[in-house]
Order: C-alpha cells, then structure tokens, then sequence
C-alpha cells in the first residue's frame, strides 16, 4: 500500500512495495501493530519510551496543562510556570551543580545549541580563535547541520557536501588521538569536543575502562570544552544514576539530553550547561541570539514533570540498573552463535548483537517481528537492545529466546 508519509532514515522504494509496520498502540513492554499482533518492544521506540507505553498519567499531565495553557513563548522574559519548575527540576539532578538548563525541541536540536554556544562563550571570553567542534568515529549526533558534520558515521554525511567546515573526528576508543589532534591544530582552535558516553546510534559500543576520564581530563588540560551526548544514555539509561556524567563523575561543561526526559511521549530536549559556560551571559548586556519556538513548551514540561515522577516513584533508576545485569545474562550467550560476530553488553540498559554479515540486519529486523519481538539495526550490522526500564527479567529471557530463534 502507498502512503504520503515519507519516512525517516529509509528506502522508500522498499516501503512503498512491502508496506510499513504500523504501530497502532503500546502498553508497558509491547506494542501492537494494525493486525492486532503483539510485540515485545527491544528498543523502547527509539531509545526513549523509558517508563513503557501506555501511561495514562503522562497523558493526563499533558491534557490538563494544555487546558490552561499549551504554550507561549520562552523567548526575552516570556515563559510558564510548569517550564520554570522543570528547569529547578533538573538543575538539582544535573551532574554539574549550579547549572543552567536551555530548552530545546529534541535531541538534534540540544547538539546544534551547544555545538553554537560552545563557539560564542569562546568569543565571549575574548577567545575567539576556538572554533573547531571534535567528534569521535561511530558517532551520532543527530541529524541537524552541526550533528550532520559532526558525525563519526560516513553515510550520515554523504550527499550534502560540507556542511561545517570546522570539525574533526578522532578515533572513538582511544584518548591519545583526541591528544594527538590538539597538538596538530592547535588547542587555541578547539572550541569543544563531543562524546557518547556510549556510542548509541553508531551500533552500541561501551567506552574503554577510564577512556572517559581520559579524555574529560585532555579536555581540562587544554582548555576545550567537555560536551557529554547524553540523548540516549540520559535520564537513568546508563543504569543507577540519572546520567553518565553522573555515575562517571565526568563534571561535564555541557550535557545534551533528550528522549528519556519525557520517555518520549512529547518531544522535548534540554542543554545542561555548567556554571563556568552560562557565566558569561548572565551579567548582564549579552544576548544570546538563539532559541526555538518550541523551546520549553509548556505542554512538554508537563510531560516531562510527570515523566520523572514515574521514574522517582517507581525506582526506575535502578530498575534500569538491573537491565543493565539482565541484558548482559540472557543475551551473552548468543556471542556462540555462528550468525553472531560479539555481544556489546553490562554497562546500562543497552546491548547490542552484533552480526557476523552486516547485510543480514535489516533483514533480520523482519525475521525478529515473525517471533514477537520488534527489533532495530544500528551502526554495521548490530541488533540494538534499549528496552523500557519497566521490562521484567522474564520478558529479557522471552526476547533473548526470541533472537536465538531468530537466528536459526
């Protein structure tokens, strides 16, 4: 059946032949397609649906403050009450105390804003040769034009030309190429360097044990900005903690967040900026001149408040926690699998099972929706496991038995 509907990150030609997979509700750990069949969600939509589906009380929040009102505006001296109150919200739980929150409409958004503001506190502090913004191989960063350029993912790239001039990639697992890149350009050019706690997107792979001391610390050393990607591993996906940043003691200049802030049920990001960034723009005569409409939405900040009573109330921290030793348990053993090259898993509520032929994946995704489980491939050839906090340890087993049927 044709659609309208031009979907993100896909071959159009193959879903207009074989159809899309049409989710029509969720509920916990499942979801349902249009045929009434069940599945058991690995991937949390994608990487967001924290709490599990179906939570009414989200919902209500949204409704009741959309009654009153949905949103007006964050810009000048303009904002709501409920965008106020989440703001406090996450300055108390931010890594860095004393931080400043800067609202956005979703992860790509937060990589863009701090990408811009870690450029103008350099020019703020009369320092206006830092320019260059570092990422790392693998890396997603989203798909504005400063996480375009920053990607560490080739084919993310293609097909654009150069989008941002002033960036570099470093090799993702090893400290001294971020060295060796400043002491080729310069320190006095590098504005920032960004870094997956763990890389997401790029096909789930764990940092090196003390690579992201290492390289926070190269970064304090030389005077470069410290900008932790916490879309994905934000808001309790790290496993115990509410951040990476957090449970590494990275003590980060700025944390990009997204998906787990409202599990996904309205889009909303939000930038933690450091005490030492926001500094210079809030003395007084500094404008900023960047923002978005829908920065702060009151409608979203609803979502967002009763989001994170659910997390605090239902212990979902380290609910996330035991993931992160459940995943580890039940899909480590299909490492032995012929069709399977390694398992990435036992840091967070993240794995992946890596395929041994990364052309099987997309097919696999299918063969995974024929035994009940819906699934998703990142970076080359991986299965990437992000299920809500709120799965059981038998619905991790179900899954995991679900895969090595899957794979034959």
């Amino acid at each position: 059946m044709t659609s309208a509907l031009w979907h993100g990150f896909a071959d159009m030609g193959a879903v207009q032949r074989d159809g899309a997979f049409v989710v029509t509700r969720g509920e916990g750990a499942y979801i349902w397609d249009d045929r009434g069949a069940r599945y058991l969600d690995a991937t949390a939509g994608l990487w967001f649906a924290n709490v599990g589906h179906g939570r009414t009380e989200i919902a209500d929040a949204v409704g009741a403050q959309l009654s009153k009102v949905a949103h007006f505006s964050n810009f000048g001296d303009f904002t709501s009450d409920v965008t106020c109150a989440l703001a406090e919200r996450l300055a108390e739980i931010a890594p860095v105390p004393g931080s400043k929150v800067f609202f956005t409409s979703g992860g790509s958004d937060s990589v863009d804003t701090a990408a811009k503001l870690a450029r103008r506190y350099w020019i703020e502090v009369g320092m206006p040769s830092k320019k260059l913004i570092v990422g790392r191989q693998k890396a997603y960063h989203g798909m504005h034009v400063a996480g375009t350029a920053l990607a560490g993912i080739p084919v993310n790239r293609e097909g654009y030309g150069e989008l941002m001039p002033d960036t570099r990639t470093v090799q993702w697992d090893d400290a001294k190429d971020l060295l060796d890149l400043i002491e080729r350009e310069g320190a006095d050019t590098i504005a920032a360097f960004f870094c997956e706690p763990i890389i997401g997107a790029g096909g789930v792979y764990l940092p090196p044990a003390g690579y992201l001391t290492e390289v926070r610390d190269i970064c304090r050393e030389h005077g470069i900005l410290f900008v932790v990607d916490e879309v994905v591993t934000g808001f309790g996906r790290i496993g115990g903690s509410w951040f990476a940043s957090t449970r590494f003691d990275l003590q980060p200049d700025m944390v990009t967040t997204a998906k787990g802030l409202t599990s996904g049920y309205v889009p909303m990001g939000a930038v933690l900026i450091a005490p030492r960034v926001a500094e210079p723009f809030f003395g007084g005569g500094v404008w900023w001149r960047h923002g978005y409409t829908y920065g702060g939405h009151a409608g979203a900040a609803a979502a967002a408040m009763a989001n994170l009573d659910i997390v605090e109330r239902e212990g979902l921290l380290a609910e996330s926690k035991r993931l992160e030793a459940s995943l580890h348990e039940h899909l480590l053993p299909l490492a032995s699998h012929p069709r399977v090259a390694e398992v990435r898993s036992g840091l967070g509520a993240v794995a992946a099972v890596q395929l041994a032929d990364p052309a099987e994946a997309l097919p696999f995704v299918k063969a995974l929706r024929e035994v009940g489980i819906s699934g998703r491939a990142a970076g080359q050839g991986a299965m990437q496991f992000s299920p809500s906090f709120v799965m059981t340890d038998d619905q991790v087993a179900e899954m995991a038995a679900g895969v090595a049927k899957a794979l034959g």
